[in-house]
């Protein structure tokens, strides 16, 4: 069940606050080179934290038998000593130690389908548009928009992000538009078309699982008005009003290995692989969706996070994406909006930032009105169908159908326990930075939430944990972004270790190691101007996915769980989670001299 909801926030909300980033104008690839190096944290210190988050999710017997393993593993002269001189040698020699090895680790060598298991939806808030005219103007707005943000990125003159005073990459940036991720038999790539010579000046566009290829350009360079790009879609609607029969994109939707070997079959055709390579070469992707099954208002917000995840199932739209593509826009015919994007080449913030720029300018009025110059048919992209390819399809489908049905279901009853939890932290501050572990579940918040269920103990006792538990989180917070956690590190280490072809260390063969990087909770805050939520899948079968957008009176968010655990349950979650917040705040409120 994935749900989706509203929750008031305490005012003021010091409890939880979007981390506050601010944008300076200026050309922005200039300060790169400027930016710090990610540093390798000491071995020590790293394994001193590690013991520390491990106290909260394991037994006594495991952590003292990791104690024994990590004062073996650190002893000076031993393997943990090499692998360390080994990683600090790779940080001399590259720009980044972490950012290849994340890549290829965290996304490119995954091999379950990146629906729900890595791709992240955003739900943006519902339009009232319920007809194909209110469908085709808005696509054609937002096109603009995303255009209009692109060219800030080709002048360069996107605004720098700071973060407490620190220049953040802007990388990321880059990474969004004009690109694609390439299946393979084992392992993937990813391709940026931006870097070419002639870069792309078209998207795509799928409708009734037919894609489409639209020029945003004019010959002159200019980019196509809002009206000429109506047009231009009402074209494409009007040619497509028939769904086809073979959704040809569904296959994207795959295990990475049978899309690897579907893919190396589809582009043995000439056409099929001109076709594809047209949707891999596009600036970004908008699909036109069809109405999804209506749902009570209550129910509205879940069902459009479903439909941003995967579609809905084969019967809907599922077949009417291209999964692969960094960046997909959805547009429904009934007013639902969103977007799913492709996580390799980007974290969320970068995106959301894009998001917040295009809706702003859909709500500008459009005052110009320039004259029609007649505009060729966008060009309908053609698929070769074997029999091969049909089973193929047919496969994706099955497959999609059981991950729709194992995300949308209710299931009994849940497991109450401290567990590994995941929370997102960026490393922008460095060179090529992507993320970091913020490890939420500490000693001093399982004391806290232990304490705060306990009646007998007093509520200034339970104010002074709850304060400790949050002064704690902001410490591990602010070393996770200053490079110093311990999840980057060790897995650095554990691959220095497969590079120099030695046996793996004790340390990472123990128990609990993979406790500690089994995320029952995986976590991100994702904040935006507009009152959007950004929406992912689990990371473990037995595990939720949670994602929050903190606004000024409220905060929005997403939980997700499998329905074939029967130890999760979203919604019950969701009213756990409310209850929290709302328990929190009441204790604030009835405790004199509370100063959180």
């Amino acid at each position: 069940m994935l749900w989706s909801r509203k929750t008031g926030m305490v005012k003021p909300s010091s409890l939880l606050k979007p981390v506050a980033l601010t944008r300076i104008p200026g050309r922005y690839l200039a300060h790169q080179e400027s930016l710090p190096k990610l540093p390798v944290p000491p071995l020590k210190q790293t394994c001193d934290r590690y013991l520390a988050a491990l106290e909260p999710i394991v037994d006594s017997e495991m952590l003292k038998n990791t104690q024994e393993l990590v004062k073996e593993f650190q002893a000076q002269g031993g393997v943990g000593d090499r692998l360390q001189k080994g990683l600090e040698h790779r940080s001399r020699k590259t720009d980044n130690w972490l950012s290849d090895w994340w890549l290829q680790t965290a996304y490119l060598d995954y091999r379950l389908p990146v629906v729900v298991h890595s791709s992240p939806g955003v739900v943006l808030p519902r339009l009232e548009f319920s007809d194909r005219q209110g469908q085709i103007r808005y696509a054609a707005k937002l096109i603009a928009g995303v255009l209009d943000f692109k060219s800030m990125i080709d002048n360069e003159t996107l605004p720098i992000e700071y973060l407490g005073g620190k220049m953040l990459c802007m990388n990321q940036y880059y990474q969004v538009l004009c690109s694609c991720r390439i299946p393979g038999i084992k392992s993937d790539s990813v391709v940026n078309y931006a870097l070419n010579k002639r870069p792309p000046s078209h998207i795509t566009v799928v409708h009734n699982y037919q894609f489409f290829v639209l020029d945003v350009y004019n010959s002159d360079g200019t980019t196509l008005t809002v009206d000429q790009l109506y047009i231009q879609l009402e074209k494409i609607w009007n040619s497509s009003l028939q769904t086809n029969k073979e959704p040809i994109g569904i296959l994207t939707s795959n295990h990475r290995n049978s899309w690897g070997k579907a893919y190396a079959n589809l582009i043995k055709d000439k056409t099929n692989k001109e076709s594809v390579r047209a949707i891999q070469k596009s600036i970004f992707t908008v699909c036109l969706d069809a109405p999804m099954p209506r749902v009570s208002d209550e129910m509205y917000r879940t069902r459009a996070a479903v439909q941003m995840l995967h579609g809905g199932g084969s019967r809907w739209n599922s077949g009417n994406r291209w999964f692969d593509k960094t960046l997909q826009f959805i547009i429904g015919e009934d007013g639902t909006c969103g977007v799913i994007y492709e996580h390799a080449p980007a974290e969320g913030p970068p995106i959301v930032a894009l998001i917040d720029h295009v809706v702003e300018y859909t709500k500008k009025s459009e005052m110009v009105r320039t004259p029609m110059v007649p505009l060729p048919m966008p060009k309908k992209l053609r698929f070769n169908i074997t029999p091969e390819i049909k089973r193929d399809i047919e496969e994706a489908k099955q497959n999609m159908n059981i991950v729709t049905f194992s995300l949308n279901r209710q299931i009994e009853r849940d497991l109450i326990r401290c567990c590994a939890t995941y929370e997102s932290a960026s490393l922008r501050m460095f060179k090529l930075g992507r993320t970091d572990t913020i490890r939420s579940a500490t000693s001093d918040s399982a004391n806290f939430v232990k304490t705060m269920d306990d009646p007998v103990k007093q509520n200034t006792e339970k104010v002074a944990l709850l304060e400790k538990a949050v002064k704690a989180h902001r410490a591990y917070t602010d070393m996770a972004i200053r490079g110093q956690a311990i999840d980057r590190h060790l897995l650095g280490l554990k691959l220095q270790a497969i590079e120099d072809l030695s046996a793996l260390p004790d340390i990472f063969m123990d128990t609990s190691f993979a406790v500690a990087n089994h995320y029952n909770l995986s976590t991100s805050q994702v904040p935006a101007k507009t009152d959007c939520v950004m929406c992912f899948g689990p990371v473990v079968p037995d595990g939720y996915g949670v994602c929050y957008n903190p606004m000024e009176e409220h905060i929005n968010f997403a939980v997700s769980a499998f329905n074939s655990c029967a130890d999760t349950n979203a919604a019950r979650m969701v009213q756990a989670l409310e209850d929290a917040l709302v328990d929190m705040k009441t204790l604030l409120d009835q405790t004199p001299k509370a100063k959180l």
